[in-house]
């Protein structure tokens, strides 16, 4: 369902971006006019954003740190901290060799070739994430409402994201607040809604009640949501109401990071401080065999859809493709003899319309499968689109170009689709779930969306 702000709020970020802005760390317009946070290669392209020291300063004092105090002290050097990192990362960005190869030595993985938009500069910045970043998780909260989360369907990866990050095991995750660079608030979207939503009442206000006691809470007993405004904090949901859970509190809603699986810019998701993640279905919570496919050869299927109608884009696709072609197979239910895992696993193309909401579990069930994945969505920040160039492991497809699928696809030169395949194949890494989490899986390339978010933002 989709939900829209109220109409104060409009006014208030009319107000509040003449107050404060955040600017992305890597950043450029794209053609629909939607904006991308990439590695550049730039010189110009490092951007912070900061208060005026004057500012800053009266804050503090406001909130009970002064110049000298440990507060103040403890601010002031995460944030060099952080300059150390922004400097290392720009040096990546000017290496003439950034856009092929990386210098770095990695047991595990080099970055390598165009499914990145810097390879070097993500590499030195996932080094020193690994080396640097810190993350304290707010202990207040007790489960199944806090620090715990379902772990198998369509919200799987919120549940997953909370569970990890209850693990000690992970060199992330800090017991000392004052060592942090960012502070996970870990509230459940998914269960508040499972424990506390009335679905006769519909009462939305449960999300407000326990949000609001919960920012409250934590802002009362530690110092470190007044000190900062919220802009060193993040939350993340893959629930289609998880940006709605964010509207009560102004601060969280305007200055935290948010980490959401629908990153819908037309409901006020700002790539500029927001992280996108992508929405994995593990039907049955099982992580073996995700992926498969056949090699291109032997892909005898053109192009592959099947799904309800609902959303604005779907019933388009329906009504121009429905069981209508022998090479564009789209289905809105899928006939017994046909097997959803095998058609993807041997289809060139897989479908991925957005329904209700932007984000689509048929994007990494695409990938898991070696299909290359064709876009059709409005609005909608890819995930990783930080690191990651779409371009080159996708096909995008306007609404108004559904009638023209097929010649679409058909156009696309073998070398040049095989190209697509390589790309997919190889970005499959950072789509994928394991447990625990591996470096640059999708976990990991989680936290290092966060890490660049928390590097946009300068507050010393």
């Amino acid at each position: 369902m989709r939900d829209y702000l109220p109409k104060y709020l409009n006014a208030f970020l009319l107000a509040f971006a003449t107050f404060a802005v955040v600017f992305a760390i890597f950043i450029a317009k794209d053609p629909n006019t939607s904006h991308h946070l990439y590695f550049s290669t730039s010189s110009s392209s490092l951007w912070t954003s900061s208060f005026s020291s004057a500012f800053i300063t009266e804050k503090r004092k406001r909130n009970g740190s002064n110049p000298g105090s440990l507060s103040w002290k403890r601010d002031k050097k995460v944030e060099a901290e952080l300059a150390t990192a922004r400097a290392l990362i720009r040096e990546a960005q000017l290496n003439p060799n950034s856009t092929t190869s990386s210098p770095l030595r990695d047991e595990d993985y080099v970055p390598h070739g165009e499914i990145y938009r810097n390879p070097y500069a993500f590499h030195r910045s996932y080094l020193l994430m690994e080396k640097m970043f810190k993350i304290y998780v707010y202990e207040e909260g007790d489960p199944p409402i806090f620090h715990y989360g379902l772990c198998k369907d369509i919200y799987s990866m919120e549940g997953l994201f909370l569970n990890f990050m209850g693990n000690d095991v992970l060199t992330y995750r800090t017991r000392d607040p004052d060592k942090a660079h960012v502070y996970f608030l870990p509230f459940s979207v998914v269960m508040i809604l499972h424990h506390l939503f009335d679905p006769v009442v519909r009462d939305k206000a449960v999300l407000e009640r326990v949000i609001v006691d919960y920012v409250q809470i934590i802002s009362e007993k530690y110092p470190y949501w007044n000190s900062s405004d919220g802009f060193d904090h993040f939350m993340l949901s893959c629930h289609d109401w998880g940006h709605r859970a964010t509207w009560y509190v102004k601060k969280l809603f305007f200055n935290s990071i948010r980490v959401l699986c629908n990153a819908n810019i037309s409901e006020y998701f700002n790539p500029e401080k927001d992280a996108p993640f992508p929405e994995i279905n593990l039907q049955t919570g099982e992580i073996n065999n995700l992926t498969g496919g056949l090699d291109p050869m032997y892909r005898t299927t053109l192009a592959f859809f099947a799904g309800q109608s609902h959303g604005k884009i779907r019933p388009v696709l329906l009504n121009h493709w429905k069981e209508k072609d022998k090479d564009i197979l789209v289905y809105e239910d899928l006939p017994g003899e046909l097997d959803y895992k095998e058609m993807m696993r041997k289809s060139r193309f897989c479908i991925c319309p957005s329904g209700h909401e932007v984000a689509s579990p048929r994007v990494p069930e695409a990938i898991y499968s070696g299909c290359v994945p064709v876009l059709i969505s409005e609005n909608y920040v890819l995930p990783f689109s930080d690191v990651l160039n779409w371009e080159k492991f996708s096909v995008s497809v306007s609404v108004k170009e559904i009638p023209e699928l097929k010649r679409i696809l058909m156009d696309i030169p073998e070398d040049r689709y095989k190209k697509l395949y390589e790309g997919v194949k190889q970005v499959q890494r950072h789509i994928l779930v394991n447990d625990p989490p591996k470096r640059y899986d999708v976990f990991n390339m989680i936290i290092h969306s966060i890490w660049l978010r928390r590097l946009n933002v300068k507050l010393f």
